[in-house]
């Protein structure tokens, strides 16, 4: 069983190390870089905090920013109910935060994932309804999410760990074209201790519009989670992005 999952994690970044050779080619290639924390208390509480910046290409024209931050009630072994504010700041381009913004919003959402287990798999299953001021405009939004982790070295994951991960997040809202954009990453990660675990992949956005066909972009995403543990209980993580 070991030799099986050591084969097809060796696979995997063999072939995640091409497609990422193969997007630093492609000119539109961003970045999205994160850091998270993570801060468990008693009673199954957590509160979250997130700062995250975005460009246009992988070191320079950096257009957008945001920062939020959430509480959490964790149900054990099942999943979480969790209501999340943010503040969001987009650049025109190109430019490093050119000013002034061309985009302001402040967002609030509320969030319910449920986890199933199957053997070593952990498929997180997330429910989002946002409510969005943008430029003053008040809009509604629901997004689901699918997002299996795999770990490959141990059956959780615990410190020292190598994990795959991968997700597909639809966006609808409630005016038409009700369908708004598709996002799907792939990557891979390490959870260094009980501290802190680094994650990488890459990422493709798709936005659709009601004048023409849409538009796509890809990324390099970066996240940096950091968890606090004030619990005396063993907690199974699954590291993941609160995008």
């Amino acid at each position: 069983m070991k030799r099986f999952f050591s084969t097809k994690a060796t696979s995997f970044l063999v072939a995640f190390a091409f497609c990422l050779g193969a997007a630093a080619q492609n000119n539109k290639l961003g970045s999205w870089d994160i850091v998270g924390l993570n801060m468990n208390f008693k009673n199954n509480w957590t509160v979250y905090l997130e700062t995250q910046t975005r460009s246009q290409q992988l070191t320079e024209d950096f257009y957008y920013h945001e920062l939020k931050a959430g509480l959490q009630y964790n149900i054990p072994k099942k999943g979480h109910l969790f209501f999340g504010v943010g503040d969001y700041k987009t650049y025109a381009y190109p430019g490093n935060y050119k000013s002034p913004a061309t985009a302001k919003e402040f967002r609030m959402w509320e969030q319910l994932v449920l986890i199933n287990n199957i053997d070593r798999i952990k498929i997180e299953h997330r429910y989002r309804i946002e409510q969005r001021w943008v430029n003053g405009q008040f809009l509604n939004r629901f997004r689901y999410r699918l997002n299996p982790i795999i770990p490959i070295n141990h059956k959780t994951i615990v410190s020292n760990t190598f994990y795959v991960t991968a997700f597909d997040e639809v966006f609808f809202t409630n005016e038409a074209p009700y369908f708004l954009r598709n996002r799907a990453f792939a990557g891979a990660g390490y959870q260094f201790s009980k501290l802190f675990a680094l994650q990488g992949g890459y990422i493709r956005q798709y936005d659709y519009r009601k004048s023409d066909d849409g538009s796509g972009k890809n990324f390099l995403q970066l996240l940096l989670l950091f968890t606090l543990d004030r619990t005396q209980t063993k907690v199974e993580r699954h590291p993941s992005t609160m995008d």
